[in-house]
């Protein structure tokens, strides 16, 4: 579920009104759930966290025993997660890198580069040459890929199998490897093939994409006659924000890719979750600040709004949220609001009807001065929301658990 744990709980009620809104973050509940991720994965799978889900250096160091490395797609998040774990390998990706970015990668020494394209290709090579000289890039060459079946239809975000700026054009396959194998770019080294297609896909989706990128990638290497030593076959586990209490099978996932593994041996299997990692230790606590009646329906006005947690809007969805009700007495003369019927929709602050946390919410007298835990607020939530939209403060950010805040 995603009711607050028992530190999240005490640490919301323990802050002022002044204080919230918060995100509270448990780094016990993220490194009991990264080490179970952990265990669930055969040897040969390496686990990246994508940084785009959540980078608060807290959870970068927290989830540090548990990955093999993080996925960064900007030099702004290759800067950032390289000062939050220094001695971590990095896997640098995404569309329309600039050469500054590359050069700073370069510098850094960062582990792998995600290339999506000829010009990107010959980019780094050049500048390979020119601030790396003497050593040998590792890149993984990103496709488009197709795949067969229904497999992507009706996923939340479809990266691949359609016409997105996501990667190369399979057809460009054949042009790309003979350029990173005939000699023509010698300061790079293909390492391998990656391919990001969807989010939102449970565990028998994962592994029909999974399997069908690294059939692909393992046709292209036989026809060429290379060394493929690495497939990256993405992230996007399911989150399901409508039914929080389903969690992706990282149990089945595993055993899956432990088929596909046995039977490529020698190849390594690289996978990037990002939200399905962060987001159930993560909370945005906030206040009721007024209940009132319009048209038939009941709303609760909190401090903050979507401009904290921007998730339900740009989703679409009613974020999980479970209501802690406030012993504090009321402090104003007049009688305090109160909800009269059974459901209340939740909205914050902005001068927009588009400011809805959670609809329908069942919380039968619910009053001003209450308190709202939004769940599965540990990843996509603060870091792409509008923050100083109306220029109202911003958050807190607390940390408990193991590593935490006493």
């Amino acid at each position: 579920m995603t009711d607050p744990t028992p530190a999240v709980r005490a640490r919301i009620a323990a802050l002022a009104p002044d204080a919230l809104p918060a995100y509270v973050y448990d780094l016990t509940a993220l490194a009991a759930h990264a080490a179970r991720v952990r265990a669930a994965l055969p040897p040969r799978v390496e686990l990246y966290y994508a940084a785009k889900a959540n980078p608060e250096p807290r959870l970068l160091a927290a989830l540090r025993p548990y990955v093999d490395g993080y996925e960064v797609a900007s030099g702004g998040e290759l800067a950032h997660v390289h000062g939050a774990v220094p001695q971590a390998p990095l896997a640098f990706g995404g569309p329309g890198k600039t050469a500054a970015e590359l050069v700073r990668a370069l510098e850094l020494g960062v582990a792998r580069f995600h290339v999506e394209s000829g010009h990107e290709l010959r980019m780094l090579g050049a500048l390979a040459a020119r601030h790396a000289p003497g050593r040998r890039i590792a890149v993984l060459l990103r496709f488009n890929l197709p795949v067969d079946g229904d497999v992507l239809d009706g996923v939340e975000l479809a990266m691949g199998g359609r016409p997105t700026p996501f990667g190369a054009d399979p057809a460009e396959a054949d042009v790309l490897v003979r350029a990173l194998t005939d000699g023509t770019l010698p300061q790079l080294e293909l390492r391998g093939i990656h391919a990001h297609l969807a989010s939102g896909l449970r565990a028998p989706g994962q592994l029909a994409v999974a399997t069908a990128i690294v059939t692909w990638s393992t046709a292209l290497a036989a026809r060429h006659g290379f060394p493929l030593a690495e497939v990256v076959v993405g992230g996007g586990m399911a989150v399901d924000y409508g039914a929080p209490g389903e969690r992706f099978d990282w149990t089945a996932y595993g055993e899956g890719l432990a088929r596909l593994a046995a039977g490529h041996p020698g190849l390594t299997l690289r996978i990037e979750p990002g939200r399905a990692l962060t987001a159930y230790c993560g909370w945005y606590a906030t206040e009721v600040l007024d209940v009132k009646a319009g048209h038939g329906e009941e709303f609760a006005v909190v401090r903050g709004g979507t401009h904290h947690l921007r998730t339900p809007a740009t989703k679409g969805h009613d974020q999980p949220c479970t209501v802690l009700p406030s012993d504090a007495p009321w402090p104003h003369p007049w009688p305090r609001p109160a909800a009269r019927g059974d459901r209340i929709t939740l909205t914050g602050q902005l001068c927009t009807p588009k400011d809805l946390l959670a609809r329908g919410v069942a919380a039968p007298g619910l009053r001003a001065g209450d308190r709202v835990a939004f769940g599965l607020a540990g990843a996509y939530a603060w870091n792409i929301s509008h923050h100083d939209f109306l220029m109202h403060p911003h958050p807190g950010f607390h940390f408990v658990g193991a590593g935490g805040e006493v």
